[in-house]
C-alpha cells in the first residue's frame, strides 16, 4: 500500500430494489460502521447533512440499500454495504439539518432467510451450507468464501426446514470455522487460519495513528482510515511497537489481567473493525482488534496472574 494517503474520497449512494437510486456523495457525510467475525450483522450509522425535502422523503420511502465507500486516492473501496433499516430526520443547530441511516449488513437475511428444502444421503457440510445461503439469495445474501474442510457425508437423507441462520451456525460449529456475512457475501474462515490474500502492513509510513496496545482481548491498532483491511484477513505489526497489557496487581486474579498472546513474527486476525469519519471534519480512522493466528494459544501461559 502506497505510504502517500492523503486527498480523502467518499462515495454514499442509496437505491431501491432494482438498483435506482440517488448518489449523495457531493454533501457533507459522518459515518460510523462496525465489523466484526460474528454472526450477528454488521452495523452503520451514516448522517447526510442539509437534504433537501424532497430528497430526504424519497430516501424515506423508496430506498432500501445503501452502499458506502472511503479511503483515499490511492487507496479506496467499500466499507459498508447493507439494507437500510431505519431514517429519520432532525436539526443539528440553527443552521444544519441531517438525515440519519442506520442500516445492517444482511439484516434482512439473518432475520428472515428461512431453508425449505431435503438433502439426500451422501451430501456433506458444502451441501447444507450452501442450501442455507441459497435462502438468503433472493434476501440480498450470496456465497463469499466458504472453507470448509469436512468431509463427513450425511448416512441419510435430511429434512432442512428453519432458520438458514441456525444452519449455518451448525455448520460452522461441525466444520472448526467462524462465519460471518461481509459486504452481502456469507464467509466461513476456518478457527485457526485467514482469508486469502496479503497481509496489510501498518505502521507509522502507511497511515498508523499511535502505538498499538495489547488488551486482554486482542490487540488494538487504530490508523488512518484503511478499506483494505477485512474481517478474517491479516495485519502485520512491528511487535516492538506494541504497548504490553499493564497487570493490576489489586485484583491479581482477574481475567482482565491475561494479556491477549503476541505473535512470533508479527502477523495478526483481523476480529474487528471500526470506522468513523467526516467528509468535512477531522475524523478519518480505521481502529481495529486483532489476534493471534492461533486462537489455541493459552494466554494463560503468557503472565502469571495468581501472586
Amino acid at each position: 500500500m502506497s505510504s502517500e494517503q492523503w486527498l480523502r474520497k467518499c462515495t454514499l449512494l442509496v437505491s431501491d430494489k432494482e438498483g435506482e437510486g440517488l448518489d449523495l456523495s457531493q454533501l457533507r457525510i459522518k459515518f460510523s460502521v462496525k465489523r466484526s467475525d460474528t454472526q450477528t450483522p454488521n452495523m452503520a450509522e451514516i448522517r447526510i447533512y442539509n437534504l433537501e425535502e424532497q430528497t430526504a422523503n424519497r430516501i424515506k420511502k423508496e430506498f432500501s440499500k445503501v452502499i458506502l465507500q472511503a479511503g483515499y486516492e490511492s487507496n479506496f473501496g467499500v466499507i459498508f454495504q447493507g439494507n437500510i433499516k431505519q431514517v429519520y430526520s432532525g436539526r443539528e443547530n440553527a443552521t444544519d439539518t441531517f438525515l440519519d441511516i442506520i442500516a445492517g449488513d444482511g439484516d434482512l437475511a439473518y432475520n428472515f432467510a428461512i431453508v425449505n428444502t431435503t438433502l439426500a444421503a451422501g451430501a456433506g457440510q458444502s451441501d447444507q451450507i450452501n442450501a442455507a445461503i441459497g435462502s438468503m439469495n433472493d434476501k440480498g445474501v450470496s456465497a463469499g468464501n466458504v472453507a470448509t474442510s469436512s468431509t463427513a457425508k450425511l448416512p441419510r437423507g435430511k429434512v432442512m426446514y428453519g432458520m438458514a441462520r441456525d444452519y449455518l451456525k451448525q455448520s460452522s460449529e461441525s466444520t472448526d470455522t467462524t462465519w460471518s456475512i461481509q459486504d452481502g457475501k456469507v464467509q466461513f474462515v476456518p478457527v485457526t487460519s485467514y482469508l486469502p490474500g496479503e497481509a496489510v502492513v501498518l505502521t507509522a509510513k502507511t497511515g498508523m495513528v499511535g502505538t498499538p496496545t495489547q488488551t486482554n482481548e486482542g490487540v488494538n491498532v487504530k490508523c488512518l482510515l484503511n478499506p483494505k483491511l477485512k474481517i478474517g484477513g491479516r495485519v502485520q505489526l512491528d511487535n516492538e511497537n506494541i504497548a504490553r497489557l499493564k497487570i493490576n496487581l489489586s485484583q491479581p486474579g482477574s481475567p482482565a489481567n491475561i494479556p491477549a498472546p503476541i505473535t512470533d513474527d508479527g502477523v495478526y486476525y483481523v476480529l474487528v473493525i471500526e470506522y468513523q469519519g467526516d467528509t468535512r471534519g477531522q475524523e478519518w480512522y480505521s481502529t481495529i482488534t486483532c489476534l493471534n493466528l492461533d486462537v489455541t494459544a493459552n494466554p494463560i501461559n503468557a503472565v502469571q496472574v495468581g501472586y
